[in-house]
């Protein structure tokens, strides 16, 4: 039976397109699905280490920085509850202060994912994108275990490092199998928008998931039904992803030995289209741990309103990444980028300027949806800038077969693990020096200027050079036609 399903959905590209959304789905349900369980995890290892010691309130307010839920938000540990931050002065400045550890415990993941993910793409030019997947799956399945058997600070902080290397594999590597399995850049702009989703939509279950799991069972049993999902979709990927043909992807080298990574670091096309990723997203990054300190002295809301005003950007993003894929194609993928960075600009301008957390959520869906368009119609741009690439190439032979998409991956999630690794760090550090809302409008218009002069111009510039380089080639195959006629269509689209 398991030899029919391999054999039957071995060369079935809808199948493994599906296997990278569930993995994808996986590993963001691991990422969110401990944020209701943490406060008891960590009050519970506060009191083992000092009877008389209560949960710290930057630990308690740390809880609150990646989209929190009414589970989280309503839970208290030790004396201290959320009521007594919109208290005095001295309890409102109690929450600007950072303890050192909690904030390295929810850093590590990022920062670990940004150190892998430039290892993950170089040893994609070797094995392929199967074996990645396959390890980062693994990788998720221990940190899993990790964390449902753990009992101390150590624990979570090894299980977190592990999901950032199982995160980078499962990221740069899945999207680059579903690059190489669609190269027509129509349906690839709508496979690759919809595994996007499986961001939202791990990070709408895992709340939720968390938090009643671990109300009705315990700390462990979130984790142990996580296990047993990673190890199945493991299986699944042991018996349907291709492991033999490593060689397929091969690396864009030139015979000088120069590395894969100076074509795509010297295109301005590739940097242009990553900086408004990077941009973009640390507008939401810099948003979280700021808002609820924000809403707590200003809006003064209600426990379970200061969770529930994050879900709207998830499904926000959700519609974005699943319904504009397509659309972005035929009308232009980047000029649908440069509206969606208008979009992304003006909600964080209108943000600070909201006097009701009801009037948070208008601001905060456009925000995730500006975010979501915008990934969805870059995303899978930045594989057809690599086919084409790989096109022009062809006559010095610097791509042996078909290109590898495992690099400019990388690059791509370096750029989102930057926007959340730092963004938080800077937006902390500006706050008591500018306020919220200034800090809001200054991402807010930088995400306007990025959209009009840098993306325009840059794109302009690089395939106006590309076009006249190629001017002087003979279209020797229909391929390479196509090829030009998609920067063309890139520039008509600018313009």
């Amino acid at each position: 039976m398991f030899s029919f399903i391999s054999q039957d959905r071995r060369h079935s590209r809808a199948f493994i397109a599906f296997i990278v959304y569930i993995t994808l789905f996986l590993d963001n349900m691991l990422l969110t699905v401990i944020v209701p369980i943490l406060p008891d995890y960590l009050g519970h290892f506060y009191s083992q280490s000092n009877a008389s010691f209560s949960i710290p309130k930057s630990v308690l307010y740390k809880n609150f920085d990646l989209h929190y839920v009414p589970k989280l938000i309503g839970a208290t540990t030790g004396n201290v509850l959320l009521k007594n931050f919109t208290g005095s002065v001295d309890q409102q400045r109690s929450l600007d202060s950072e303890n050192g550890s909690i904030g390295i415990l929810l850093a590590v993941k990022a920062l670990v994912q940004l150190v892998f993910n430039p290892i993950v793409g170089n040893v994609s030019s070797k094995l392929g994108y199967s074996i990645p997947i396959a390890f980062g799956t693994l990788s998720l399945f221990l940190a899993s275990v990790i964390f449902a058997l753990g009992n101390s600070y150590a624990s979570l902080f090894v299980a977190r490092a592990i999901h950032g290397v199982g995160s980078a594999c499962v990221c740069v590597c899945g999207m680059s199998l579903v690059a190489q399995l669609y190269t027509e850049p129509d349906k690839r702009s709508k496979i690759m928008g919809t595994i996007l989703g499986s961001i939202a939509v791990g990070v709408l279950i895992g709340y939720p998931f968390g938090g009643i799991a671990y109300d009705i069972v315990g700390k462990a049993a979130p984790f142990h039904i996580l296990t047993v999902l990673c190890l199945m979709i493991l299986v699944v990927q042991l018996l349907c992803l291709d492991f033999s043909c490593r060689q397929q992807t091969s690396s864009i080298v030139v015979d000088e030995g120069h590395s894969k990574w100076i074509p795509l670091l010297t295109d301005r096309l590739i940097l242009v289209v990553i900086g408004a990723i990077w941009i973009s997203t640390s507008a939401m990054s810099i948003l979280e741990p700021c808002l609820p300190l924000w809403m707590i002295s200003v809006l003064h809301p209600k426990k379970w309103q200061l969770g529930t005003v994050f879900i709207p950007d998830s499904v926000g993003y959700w519609i974005g990444t699943n319904f504009f894929g397509s659309v972005a194609y035929k009308f232009g993928q980047i000029k649908i980028a440069i509206l969606s960075l208008t979009v992304v600009g003006v909600s964080c301008i209108v943000i600070p300027s909201a006097t009701t957390v009801l009037g948070l959520l208008l601001p905060h869906f456009s925000l995730g949806l500006g975010i979501g368009v915008l990934d969805a119609a870059l995303v899978p741009l930045l594989a057809t800038i690599v086919d084409s690439q790989c096109g022009s190439d062809n006559e010095s032979d610097i791509c042996e077969s078909s290109p590898n998409y495992g690099a400019v991956y990388a690059i791509q999630q370096i750029a989102v693990s930057l926007a959340y690794s730092l963004a938080p760090i800077l937006g902390g550090e500006l706050v008591p020096w500018i306020g919220f809302p200034w800090l809001m409008r200054v991402m807010g218009l930088l995400n306007l200027v990025y959209g009009p002069l840098l993306v325009y111009s840059g794109i302009r510039e690089s395939v106006h050079c590309m076009l006249q380089k190629r001017a002087d080639l003979p279209l020797a195959s229909v391929e390479f036609a196509h090829t030009e006629g998609s920067y063309k269509r890139f520039y008509n689209a600018v313009d």
